[in-house]
């Protein structure tokens, strides 16, 4: 052991954080330019694909509840895999169900994102759309670290898991701020 507890040629614990900078710093640079596409664009206003629902914000809704669902199975099989549900090793599903649950949240959420920046735009009408421009910038800003970060190693311990925890939050941060309000201020969309 070398002086501070670290394994002698071992990455000490401040190298690992330090090593977080890459993938957070390349997070908000995407966040960052998301942002100001959005809001230098100027949105067009209209629809691009309703997707077989019965509008655009039908279609926003659906796709982003799906998204918050899988989001939810996300932080089961997470929570699962990291030993905080159950105990003794997960079942080699939990760890598949958690790659593919996080590919098709993603996947939905691509067709909504794209819709709000190119017709949309980034807006700060009110305290709500406020919330919901920054948090869909955001979403892809941690999504990109979190992505980064499990290709990297010797991080710290607690790296994954927060990139995942940011990611699972401003996801259902979206839903609250997007579909939810939608559910309860126009009432359920039909498909």
């Amino acid at each position: 052991m070398s002086d501070g507890g670290v394994p002698a040629g071992g990455p000490s614990p401040a190298r690992g954080a330090m090593r977080l900078l890459v993938p957070a710093g390349l997070g908000a640079i995407v966040a960052v330019a998301l942002g100001t596409y959005g809001r230098v664009h100027d949105p067009t206003g209209e629809s691009i694909a309703t997707l077989g629902f019965s509008s655009m914000l039908h279609m926003k809704s659906w796709l982003t509840t799906a998204a918050a669902v899988l989001a939810l199975v996300q932080l089961t099989t997470s929570l699962r895999m990291y030993g905080r549900l159950g105990s003794g090793a997960a079942a080699g599903w939990v760890s598949l169900t958690h790659r593919v649950s996080g590919v098709l949240a993603v996947l939905l959420t691509l067709p909504v994102a794209y819709h709000c920046l190119w017709s949309l735009g980034f807006s700060s009408l009110d305290a709500r759309i406020l919330v919901h421009s920054l948090l869909g910038c955001a979403f892809y800003g941690v999504f990109t670290a979190k992505m980064l970060a499990l290709q990297m190693r010797a991080l710290p311990s607690w790296a994954l898991p927060l990139f995942g925890g940011l990611t699972f939050s401003a996801l259902i941060g979206i839903w609250l701020a997007s579909s939810l309000w939608f559910f309860s201020t126009v009432g359920f969309p039909e498909f």
